[in-house]
């Protein structure tokens, strides 16, 4: 009924194994019927059930990269996690390939935390989600809809719904700007079924400009070297289609996040270029909200975005707060 995936049993991550831990790979389907595939990682000492996370992004990243990063550091402190490929990207399934829907992405995180709820080693009622650049809008509209959901961190967030139809800093906010949008991407769908492939769109650009914004040199940094670097990463590699993306610009995906009853954690680094996404998406998520109180946004002095994707060689992960917040809401 599934698609059968063949995973790569190799350590393969950005960052070294922990022996801290019990690792594994396994897969679980969504409502869509995608097999989606996963690194799992177990406390090598603890008490079944265990609470348990599911981890996702960066947009555009893959579970070997920082969302596995996140999931081993939190296993380590006591949390079945599981770090995995959204539909159509990494291992996971689904064609074509490299493409990105609100909804079936919010769906991924559905299905992860339907895997944790029937898995005899977790406690159901201890679930929470973590995610990380892209994947922090799509963890703050999963926590709208799923109330087994206890507690979620939007980390280094992005809300992609507002990038993709307004532009960086909201620069291309106009009807003009998005009609001209539409004409070109329907354009490619014409050229791409005539084609009968998707173009690709390109990853992270290289060589890297000596005029580049910063925001990209932060990306560079990261996905371009061999501190992020991974071979099936798109934003290391081709990037997502021309297309793939196209439905975020029509399909808000933070309407009703002021409706979140369950705890969340907004964390961002005060010099990333993306903070003002945390800023507001927090701001939206509690003003007028009866369920304010569980509700915090942290900003990470001196960070930006990619430091909380690893570190950035400063340690500015705070894991022992990611950590507190967890055990405090999951307990």
């Amino acid at each position: 009924m599934f698609e059968k995936l063949t995973l790569n049993q190799e350590w393969d991550k950005t960052f070294p194994k922990s022996d801290k831990v019990i690792h594994s790979k396994d897969t679980f389907h969504n409502r869509y019927g995608i097999t989606l595939a996963a690194d799992v990682y177990v406390p090598a000492e603890g008490k079944e059930p265990f609470a348990a996370l599911a981890v996702c992004g960066p947009f555009g990243a893959v579970k070997e990269q920082c969302a596995g990063l996140y999931a081993q550091t939190m296993a380590e402190r006591g949390y079945l996690t599981i770090a995995f490929d959204p539909s159509f990207t990494g291992e996971s399934g689904g064609q074509p390939r490299y493409m990105a829907s609100p909804d079936i992405n919010t769906e991924d995180f559905q299905a992860a935390v339907d895997y944790l709820s029937t898995r005899g080693d977790v406690d159901p009622e201890r679930i929470g989600i973590i995610g990380i650049c892209g994947w922090g809008g799509l963890a703050l509209n999963t926590a709208a809809l799923d109330t087994r959901i206890k507690a979620t961190a939007a980390i280094t967030m992005y809300d992609m719904s507002r990038t993709s139809a307004k532009g960086y800093f909201d620069e291309f906010d106009s009807e003009e700007a998005r009609h001209a949008q539409r004409e070109a991407l329907n354009a490619q769908r014409t050229e791409d079924y005539r084609a009968g492939e998707y173009k690709l769109g390109g990853g992270v650009v290289d060589p890297l400009p000596e005029d580049a914004p910063f925001f990209v040199k932060d990306y560079y940094d990261y996905y371009k070297t061999p501190r992020g670097y991974h071979k099936r990463s798109l934003n290391s590699n081709g990037g997502w289609n021309v297309t793939g993306t196209m439905s975020f610009l029509n399909q808000p995906i933070l309407a009703y996040s002021n409706e979140i009853r369950s705890a969340v954690l907004v964390m961002h680094g005060e010099k990333a270029h993306s903070c003002y996404m945390g800023r507001d998406a927090y701001a939206n998520m509690t003003r007028d909200s009866k369920y304010a109180g569980n509700k915090e946004l942290l900003i990470i002095p001196d960070a930006v975005h990619t430091d909380l994707y690893d570190g950035g060689g400063k340690n500015a992960i705070p894991f022992d707060k990611l950590d507190g917040f967890f055990k405090k809401y999951m307990a």
